[in-house]
């Protein structure tokens, strides 16, 4: 049975490295892979998943209007899929999470989605509430906060290095945005607590 997994953290657990391993886990034993990114990230290139260890692959990509089911149904009709990596899934819909379970229920598809759990604010994403629902396997991919604890909150820091408390949910960027914090110093960070 194909089931729908979500590996979750904060920034900097190395979210694109393991699925780029994954991938290449799955293409040495002869399968092929279908990647998944979010269009609206297009720091390392449009269509393309890169990790910060220098790791990058081709990828299709996905918007707010995409049927995933339908997408990989197309692709099977050009080739096989063994196995459906989504990279940035905490930009998944409702509606997305739900064809990706549906990939792994009706299509036999195992589904791996990698993406964060909260925002700068603390709130899940959309994607990420849902996966949390309904994802069979749910993994923790572990980074640490300055202090050595286990980070898994993250914090967004404008161009004088100070946290942001509002602003949009959805904002690309890496190390130069956004810290990985442990809850204590997000909380001080944040609050001031």
């Amino acid at each position: 049975m194909a089931k729908l997994y979500f590996y979750y953290s904060t920034m900097n657990a190395g979210k694109s490295t393991t699925l780029l391993q994954s991938a290449f886990n799955y293409e040495e034993r002869g399968m092929q892979t279908l990647l998944l990114t979010a269009a609206l990230d297009d720091r390392y290139g449009i269509g393309k998943i890169a990790s910060r260890i220098g790791l990058e692959a081709e990828a299709s990509l996905f918007s707010d209007d995409t049927d995933l089911l339908q997408l990989t149904k197309d692709i099977l009709d050009e080739r096989r899929v063994d196995c459906v990596l989504v990279d940035e899934s905490q930009f998944l819909s409702r509606d997305q999470v739900f064809q990706l379970s549906e990939v792994a229920d009706k299509l036999k598809i195992p589904v791996l989605c990698y993406g964060l759990r909260t925002d700068f604010q603390g709130n899940l994403f959309e994607g990420s509430q849902h996966l949390l629902a309904w994802a069979d396997e749910l993994k923790e991919l572990k980074t640490i906060c300055h202090c050595g604890r286990k980070a898994t909150m993250v914090i967004r820091v404008g161009e004088d290095g100070k946290p942001l408390v509002e602003g949009a949910q959805k904002e690309i960027g890496g190390n130069d945005k956004y810290v990985a914090l442990c809850r204590l110093h997000f909380k001080e960070s944040t609050y001031g607590n």
